[in-house]
């Protein structure tokens, strides 16, 4: 139920940023976003009486993982959606996350990737192709070099999910929990998008309903909801287990899209989203069996 959650509650994200665009900047909208956030994680953590210090090292490396996770990630994606790139084509490159995550876990975390876990990923991606080849506008679109910047957002959020995994396995004396770890996250997000929000977009912003329920839906639905079920998936699972979720990204957004905005619904995209199943239950399987016959972690 939590990767249910947090899969549909995650990808209703890339809506709600194409709304939002309409009535602010990029980074406009990250700091409003994550100012918000402050505020609630602050109220909630002070009536519940757990707002402490926890050290400046832990206190450090969890804000270094959420301005990978929530400021770079989210940057580079909406800067693509605002340059012209297809969103089913950010989908797929995001989607390459998983493979670099697989690519790079044995080394960084101590935890093996296997050979049915790399098919299962392989599958994945081959999957996240299909259903978005039939979506990519590739007509008068975006220079060749701007399609670099959704990569960005997979490097971002790689380092992201190896580095908190990492700290859950290495340095559990630097684990914070997961509402107090939010609210760092969240501050270092907010103060550093402060910047550039206020220098390059002047904070400008057209507020309208329509904008705050956006604003809402963003900051509660998917900054706080899902990135909170995302790291109670971390903590129980492997990275390349939480990483190969991301799959289920471009089709579960396109369906959303269909149902919110009348997107035509094309036959690959339930032929991918078939094939991204397949693809993570094999990767779930692999790493359940390996985890039975007592390889480490």
């Amino acid at each position: 139920m939590l990767a249910i959650g947090f899969v549909l509650l995650w990808n209703s994200g890339f809506i709600g940023a194409e709304f939002g665009l309409d009535y602010t900047g990029v980074f406009t909208l990250l700091w409003w976003r994550y100012a918000l956030l402050v505020l609630i994680l602050l109220v909630y953590l002070a009536l519940r009486g757990q707002l402490h210090w926890p050290g400046s090292r832990a206190v450090g490396l969890t804000a270094v993982v959420g301005l990978f996770a929530h400021g770079v990630w989210l940057s580079c994606v909406m800067l693509s959606l605002q340059i012209g790139i297809p969103a089913g084509v950010v989908a797929l490159v995001v989607a390459l996350q998983p493979m670099t995550v697989g690519a790079l876990s044995g080394r960084v975390t101590g935890e093996p990737t296997s050979a049915g876990e790399w098919v299962g990923l392989l599958l994945g991606f081959a999957g996240v192709f299909i259903a978005v080849l039939g979506q990519a506008r590739l007509d008068g679109g975006p220079s060749s070099l701007a399609y670099l910047v959704p990569f960005g957002a997979v490097i971002a959020f790689a380092i992201a999910s190896l580095l908190q995994r990492r700290i859950e396995v290495y340095r559990p004396a630097d684990h914070i929990p997961v509402p107090l770890a939010l609210f760092y996250q969240c501050l270092a997000t907010a103060l550093v998008s402060m910047v550039p929000a206020f220098l390059l977009e002047g904070m400008a912003t057209r507020w309208t309903p329509e904008f705050l329920g956006i604003l809402g839906w963003l900051t509660v639905a998917v900054s706080l909801a899902a990135y909170a079920l995302m790291w109670r998936l971390i903590e129980r699972m492997d990275a390349t287990r939480v990483a190969s979720l991301f799959y289920f990204g471009p089709p579960v957004t396109m369906l959303m899209a269909w149902i919110a905005l009348g997107d035509t619904l094309q036959r690959s995209d339930l032929v991918g989203l078939a094939v991204i199943a397949a693809g993570v239950l094999l990767v779930q399987a692999s790493v359940y069996s390996r985890t039975r016959r007592g390889t480490p972690r």
